[in-house]
């Protein structure tokens, strides 16, 4: 069939006008973004510290309280995503030992200075005269970016000076783009432990922080032209980050000001590296392609969720069992000479929690959990929460260990003092320290730090008993750690969980026979947070911290 001449201009035209990009196709009216970063600030933090400022944001602004960073949950790699628009698949920043000379994978392309392009270098290409500044606490995150793309480049050592200068900056220059990191709240993850008294404090102080940034803003009489949108690198488990859970690899994003929605939950699934294609969105630039990142557009008002928008099923919160989970310290506990109480608590209104005590997933004809409950033995309990409609919240579980004393349950534990330790040492070459009977294995950090040289965090700990098996077969052992670990049953390497690294889980299979079998962990620590968990699973044993009453000194 042969068609007309103007229908082919028709369709043509159409076709071109669908296609084409309007520049106009943006939020009105804001002329400057402020972007402030916060090392190691976790959704967690939020919620549970005292953070008016933040709370004010989230009421009058629009959040994501979930965005994944890229992994491994580590600062350069993730400060690099936020402001490159990409993944280190594509910029090449793998972890915080990258160095512009000395790197293993180089970008999928570079600038002149060998670096991939950020927002900065992409902003000042497209608009010359753009007034560019970064402020930071961290001195790694200057290495990140390019120098001869910003207006203003400052580092100092505190996070009250880092604001002070960035706030005076702001009303002085009235940047289209300031970029501000804090790093406080990453060293109160690191010493005091995430989700602790001093975690939380360091938290409350980023808060004020932001008050006074915002209270600059309105100063520089530019408030009613500003977005202003706050962001993190990581969250953090247990005294470190660096692993893939969720407590480490989501963050919270807020956007706040000119333009944005007001008390909106934002829909769309966001990712660090949508930080760049967000700001580059608002301020009408086109970004690279090497870019992977996506604007996030429902943030703002006549912008919707995406039409292709796929939300799977509907998350349902977690319920919680007591003890609960604190720091690494996994939920439930040891009870030696004791017999725990089981409590658990739903976070849904209107909802029905249901559990096990057999190791199973508890689905919609698991007991229904009605009042605390006793357990007389080592117990792996699960639950989940279900809400009116059916839907299923994502597992809880919880491992009681039970053992009563005298029984000659235990492990002998060694502590070496180590140097700069990068891999497990020769325990055969190093100094014994001190000597003590663990009941599991793992470590007190109160008795770890007595131990330590002073100005020294790295150590070593070695871990020999055996563990008694009931059943024959094939059984499947873990560690988790930070930093490196192995495991060993019968002399033979199980696991192999060596390296610096944050909280990482390897695995590992051997047949075993019935009875007792020697076993023994080792561990190092090279600095900063420190933790060891060895789990193990096999014929009618579900997957659980290997416990106290398996354990024997000999």
């Amino acid at each position: 069939m042969f068609l007309k001449p103007t229908i082919l201009f028709s369709a043509a035209f159409l076709f071109l006008i669908g296609c084409k990009e309007k520049s106009e196709d943006k939020p009105d009216g804001i002329e400057h973004v402020i972007v402030i970063g916060v090392d190691g600030l976790s959704p967690d933090g939020i919620r549970k510290a005292e953070t008016p400022v933040i709370d004010d944001m989230i009421t009058n602004g629009s959040v994501k309280w979930n965005v994944r960073t890229v992994l491994t949950s580590a600062s350069s790699q993730n400060w690099a995503s936020m402001i490159m628009g990409a993944g280190p698949e594509q910029h090449g920043i793998i972890n915080n030992d990258w160095e512009m000379d000395d790197h293993s994978l180089p970008p999928i392309v570079n600038e002149a200075d060998g670096r991939f392009p950020t927002i900065f270098s992409v902003l000042h290409q497209a608009k010359p005269d753009a007034e560019i500044g970064v402020v930071y606490h961290w001195d790694g995150f200057g290495r990140l970016f390019q120098k001869s793309a910003v207006n203003y480049d400052k580092r100092f050592s505190t996070e009250d000076s880092t604001a002070a200068d960035f706030i005076n900056y702001i009303k002085t220059k009235k940047p289209a783009l300031g970029f501000v990191h804090f790093d406080h709240v990453d060293h109160g993850g690191h010493h005091g432990g995430h989700g602790s008294d001093e975690y939380y404090k360091s938290v409350a102080k980023a808060d004020s922080l932001i008050g006074k940034i915002l209270a600059g803003i309105k100063d520089a009489g530019i408030m009613d032209k500003t977005l202003v949108i706050l962001w993190a690198d990581h969250g953090g488990i247990g005294y470190g980050h660096g692993g893939a859970t969720p407590q480490e690899a989501e963050i919270a994003g807020v956007f706040y000001g000119k333009g944005v929605k007001k008390g909106y939950k934002i829909e769309q699934q966001v990712y660090t590296y949508d930080l760049a294609s967000t700001i580059a969105f608002v301020t009408g630039i086109q970004q690279p392609y090497a870019w992977i990142g996506r604007p996030v557009k429902s943030a703002f008002e006549g912008f919707n969720e995406p039409e292709n928008l796929w939300l799977g099923e509907k998350s349902v919160d977690a319920p919680v069992i007591f003890p609960e989970r604190k720091l690494y310290q996994q939920a439930g506990g040891l009870y030696i000479d004791e017999t725990p109480a089981v409590k658990m608590e739903s976070k849904i209104e209107n909802g029905t929690l249901r559990y096990t005590t057999d190791g199973s997933d508890p689905d919609a004809k698991s007991p229904k959990y009605e009042k605390p409950f006793i357990v007389n033995q080592t117990t792996v309990v699960k639950a989940r929460a279900f809400d009116e409609k059916g839907n299923a919240s994502v597992l809880s579980t919880a491992y009681f260990r039970v053992v009563k004393s005298g029984l000659g349950n235990g492990l002998s534990a060694t502590f070496y003092q180590g140097n700069d330790l990068k891999k497990l040492p020769d325990f055969t070459k190093m100094k014994k320290g001190s000597s003590w009977t663990s009941p599991e294995f793992g470590m007190k950090r109160d008795e770890i730090n007595e131990l330590l040289e002073k100005g020294n965090e790295s150590f070593a700990v070695n871990f020999e008993g055996f563990i008694r098996i009931d059943q024959p077969g094939k059984y499947l052992f873990t560690t988790q750690s930070d930093d490196g670990s192995k495991l060993f049953v019968d002399g033979k390497e199980v696991v192999d969980n060596d390296g610096n690294h944050g909280v990482k889980e390897e695995t590992g299979t051997i047949e075993l026979t019935a009875g007792k079998h020697p076993i023994r962990v080792e561990y190092y620590n090279n600095g900063g947070g420190f933790w060891l968990d060895a789990f193990y699973k096999g014929p009618g044993v579900a997957k659980q911290l290997i416990p106290a009453d398996k354990l024997f000194v000999k």
